[in-house]
């Protein structure tokens, strides 16, 4: 018998079977083999057409089906990840009416700082966790002025994994968690932030009908089963936005526990006991999976944007010709701790969050033409991300959360041993990597939905840890000399980079 998980992302869909009895991925499919592409007729704009995540849906799940010459009947529960923050808008028979407006699209910036500037910091911050910034109700916003003949059709706004829970069961619902990573839940009232509605002007009515993050969401339609391949009336028993899901993937939802990624992107996602925030909104807070009213789950998100896209760059523009991303780990290790004077300052992705949404760009320092050569680039690349990343988990550290544990995937930069161990040693946490991934994450999130696992714990005993990184007391002096050396250089870059409002332009992703 199987679990069946989705992970639908802005570059490709992935679908995953996990035996129930062992909790071990049996399958795993992705669809394109190359990226989706991203539609942006404008500068900071940037949509995909929904009809594309469901037929890469579709081609990974029969993948998958087939590699396991599955049953239907032996498929008993699914469950959804998706990209955060997206809007997707639909009328009153379910059609999408636009390409959805996805997380790294900028163009409601102005929405979302307006709204912050007449709310008031303080109402805004104390019952929703964040400034409205970009996310999904400033999104909603822009369409409505916009394209108000579009607006004026909508039935439902929907977030990408509503979307997808929509085409598989005919009904419309989405989650309190989700309604949280749009800025759309008062952790006040615990209930939707209705000030905001009314302060843009939105009904109410456009929110989908609310269910549980785990239990029966609705179930799979007799023609979805038939274009699938799977058995009508499967359920759907769990949805959740990519990061809340990473993080339940490698079994984060204690407060002070943290997960973290390093794609194009990077994220670290720590859970706090308690609704806090940032008053700069330099990270951002949403309900976790597992938050409840009575037991609060916070779920407090930093984000990275230049990390390893930085190291894409290196590969493609530095590197000798043809090395793999091994061959470059290989000469990053053939160079001392700390670059050997070389600092690399990652933030060419686009503002940054942890910045204040400053844009300051990527540079290079302390660059000697004699002494240093690719190596030593490739190595200050790894070294500033991971500095990066200290840089941001400081601000979750004075919100509560100790960095003591950091659990990740293997996978991206978490397989270079430099970076992770430069993170093990400028944080002092002990860095566990696992094989999982946001697929069979969902998959056994639908375990638990489904009760087939009483318990996450029962549902994640099965989580396999490939290895451990412990800080290395004799590197510390050298990384931490690394550390001050660039972190100077990065506050002086701050104070001359482009200087917004903290709730401007990036959506935090």
């Amino acid at each position: 018998m199987f679990l069946l998980g989705y992970d639908i992302g802005s570059s490709s869909v992935k679908a995953s079977l996990v035996h129930i009895e062992t909790g071990e991925a049996a399958a795993t499919a992705f669809f394109p083999a190359t990226e989706m592409s991203i539609t942006s007729v404008r500068v900071g704009w940037a949509e995909q057409n929904p009809e594309c995540w469901w037929t890469n849906l579709r081609q990974a799940t029969q993948a998958v089906i087939a590699a396991m010459r599955a049953r239907p009947e032996e498929i008993v529960a699914i469950g959804i990840s998706y990209q955060m923050h997206g809007l997707v808008l639909t009328d009153d028979a379910g059609n999408a009416l636009r390409d959805a407006i996805i997380w790294c699209d900028s163009r409601a910036v102005p929405y979302g700082e307006k709204a912050f500037a007449d709310i008031g910091a303080e109402r805004c911050l104390s019952h929703t966790l964040n400034s409205p910034g970009n996310f999904t109700l400033s999104k909603l916003a822009w369409v409505k002025e916009h394209e108000p003949d579009l607006y004026a059709r909508t039935k439902h706004y929907m977030l990408p994994g509503d979307y997808i829970a929509w085409r598989l069961t005919g009904e419309a619902s989405t989650t309190a968690s989700g309604l949280s990573e749009g800025i759309g839940w008062d952790f006040t009232e615990h209930a939707p932030a209705t000030f905001l509605y009314d302060y843009f002007g939105f009904d109410t009515g456009l929110i989908p009908p609310l269910v549980p993050t785990f239990g029966v969401q609705g179930r799979i339609t007799a023609a979805v089963a038939r274009e699938l391949g799977l058995a009508a009336g499967t359920p759907v028993t769990y949805r959740a936005g990519d990061q809340p899901n990473n993080a339940l993937s490698l079994n984060v939802l204690l407060p002070g526990e943290i997960a973290a990624t390093a794609g194009t992107s990077g994220v670290v996602y720590g859970v706090n006991g308690d609704a806090k925030y940032d008053s700069l909104s330099r990270v951002n807070s949403f309900a976790h999976v597992n938050h409840r009213r009575e037991q609060p789950r916070v779920g407090v998100l930093l984000c990275i944007n230049g990390t390893a896209i930085l190291n894409a760059w290196m590969r493609t523009t530095v590197a000798p010709e043809g090395v793999s991303y091994d061959g470059m780990n290989a000469l990053a290790a053939t160079v001392p701790v700390g670059s050997e004077g070389v600092s690399i300052i990652p933030f060419g992705n686009g503002a940054e969050r942890i910045l204040c949404n400053r844009e300051p760009g990527c540079s290079v320092h302390g660059l000697h033409f004699i002494r240093h050569s690719k190596a030593h680039l490739i190595r200050a690349a790894q070294e500033g991300i991971a500095f990066s990343f200290k840089y941001g988990m400081d601000v979750m550290n004075s919100m509560g959360i100790e960095t003591r544990t950091i659990r990740a995937g293997h996978a991206n930069l978490f397989l270079s041993p430099v970076f992770r161990q430069t993170l093990a040693n400028i944080t002092g946490a002990t860095i566990e990597l696992y094989n999982t991934d946001g697929a069979a994450g969902a998959a056994r999130g639908a375990g638990i939905g489904a009760g087939i696992y009483r318990n996450p714990t029962e549902a994640f005993a099965s989580l396999k840890k490939i290895c451990t990184v412990a800080p290395e007391p004799a590197a510390e002096n050298a990384t931490k000399e690394a550390y001050e050396r660039w972190s100077m250089i990065n506050d002086d870059k701050r104070a001359f980079g482009k200087t917004n409002h903290p709730t401007s332009k990036h959506t935090d992703k």
